[in-house]
């Protein structure tokens, strides 16, 4: 490359950053102001944790002091599909937002070709060499260089659109995530509500039969009537019945939970364990901090941020594009002299192309970015309306569950008494068999609706947590 050249190029790169200069045609770029809130409305007489619990850690799950769900979420984040999935749509948009970055910056590239031709004597022109055909060679070996011009921010506003767009795909996949996770959790209690319920029919069948038994023994020895024996069957068949539907429930748990983790049902189980623990306590934060804690609002808000740039895009295409080109090499007609001095040659100067007629085109785009931003706007609104909705719910359900867990394992304990009670009166003739049915029903039902509620409760807890972003917070994605 000549002296020359340099300095034409240099000439050139002080006029293009005078140009850059000049400001963007997107319009400034502020996120739409929302719902201030003070307080929860559901949150009540809720009481902040001590610290080590209010603490929010990315493993969250550790906060129900679990060691099997603890195992059990390491797992989901290494093999998910779902995740996985998530984790390379972002490197995709990271790979996009890489891309439209280069394209802000000069491209140098290097050509080369030898050709020999043969011009026809009768061709247009072929009179100056008394139309004799002419054999020539041409080899060329140059340096090319293609810069366009942002001058009205076009490439800066696509930069800008992609890096917001892989920064809301990371939030995607984070949410993605803390859904992943807060289902796992939520089977995983599930299936242990399944298992104290299983472990609760067994005993409960258990102690059907030998009733059974003494009131079969007890019919033959003419005490009891034929109808009780059928009472006391009838009963211990229910038990199985519902036995044998809290299996096919705590087998399809296991069933989702294998999949969340990656591997064939078949592949995997689960040892069966009773539901244990409580509800553990964990501070909800301040409302105005949920916004910065939700992955799905992050990725809400980055999408508006997108759409905001690509109007700027839309914009500049009503003025013209200006690119300086340059190229510096050799061209010979021999390949002895193709790299001699003579050979040498350059060409540097700008270009541009000026917009004149479309029909409505560009009128047409962009009148679509700004709708598409006015959509993106929406979206936001509805996101951090549903976060505020979600977080609402949950204490609401934490809340009234505390109370509904309280009473049903206070009748559970009164069930059980009545049916302790019926059995004396039987054993002493002064009460029928369908007395001891109808309350031995009773108590099992009792003792079912405590497990459930205490389901429940946990299942609120992690939902709380999801709502709450988890242990996620905004400036995890602000790196790119």
């Amino acid at each position: 490359m000549t002296p020359m050249l340099f300095r034409a190029l240099a000439s050139g790169t002080l006029a293009a950053s005078l140009l850059l200069a000049a400001c963007s045609l997107a319009p400034a770029y502020e996120p739409p102001a929302t719902a201030q809130v003070a307080s929860y409305k559901e949150a009540g007489d809720w009481r902040p944790a001590q610290p080590a619990d209010a603490q929010q850690r990315g493993a969250w799950w550790e906060v129900f002091d679990d060691a099997k769900l603890n195992e059990l979420e390491k797992q989901l984040d290494a093999a998910n599909p779902d995740l996985e999935a998530a984790v390379a749509r972002f490197e995709q948009a990271r790979a996009i937002a890489r891309e439209e970055v280069s394209n802000e910056f000069p491209t140098l590239g290097l050509g080369v070709s030898g050709r020999r031709a043969r011009s026809s004597g009768n061709a247009p022109l072929g009179g100056l060499n008394s139309n004799v055909p002419v054999t020539s060679n041409d080899f060329i070996a140059s340096l090319n260089l293609n810069w366009e011009i942002d001058l009205f921010g076009r490439l800066r506003n696509t930069a800008v659109a992609a890096r917001a767009q892989a920064r809301s795909s990371e939030a995607d996949a984070a949410a993605v995530a803390l859904s992943l996770q807060a289902e796992l959790a939520t089977d995983y209690f599930t299936l242990r509500g399944d298992d104290t319920t299983i472990a609760l029919l067994e005993d409960t069948i258990k102690v059907y039969d030998r009733a059974y038994e003494l009131t079969k023994n007890r019919y033959q020895e003419g005490i009891s009537a034929a109808t009780d024996v059928d009472q006391a069957d009838t009963q211990r068949q229910n038990a199985r019945a519902q036995l044998a539907a809290s299996r096919r429930d705590r087998a399809q748990h296991e069933h989702a939970i294998a999949v969340l983790l990656g591997l064939v049902p078949s592949h995997f189980s689960l040892e069966p364990a009773r539901l244990t623990g409580t509800v553990p306590s964990f501070s909800t934060g301040l409302p105005s901090a949920l916004l910065q804690r939700r992955p799905d609002v992050a990725r809400a808000e980055r999408l508006m941020a997108a759409a905001n740039a690509q109007i700027g895009v839309a914009r500049a295409a009503w003025f013209p594009v200006f690119s300086l080109t340059g190229m510096a090499g050799f061209e010979s007609v021999e390949a002895s002299t193709w790299f001699k001095a003579p050979s040498r040659m350059w060409s540097v100067g700008p270009d541009a192309t000026v917009p004149l007629l479309d029909f409505g085109a560009r009128s047409a785009v962009n009148r679509q970015a700004r709708a598409a931003y006015e959509e993106a706007v929406a979206n936001y609104r509805k996101t951090t309306l549903t976060a505020y909705q979600e977080v609402e719910d949950n204490l609401a359900a934490l809340h009234h569950l505390a109370d509904e867990v309280a009473a049903d394992e206070a009748a559970s304990k009164s069930a059980q008494s009545a049916a302790f009670h019926s059995d004396k009166r039987y054993d002493a003739g002064v009460a029928d068999y369908v007395e001891v049915t109808t309350t031995h029903t009773a108590a099992l039902q009792e003792q079912r609706d405590a497990i459930s509620a205490r389901v429940s409760q946990l299942n609120a807890a992690v939902a709380l947590v999801r709502a709450t972003g988890g242990g996620w917070t905004r400036d995890q994605i602000d790196h790119l």
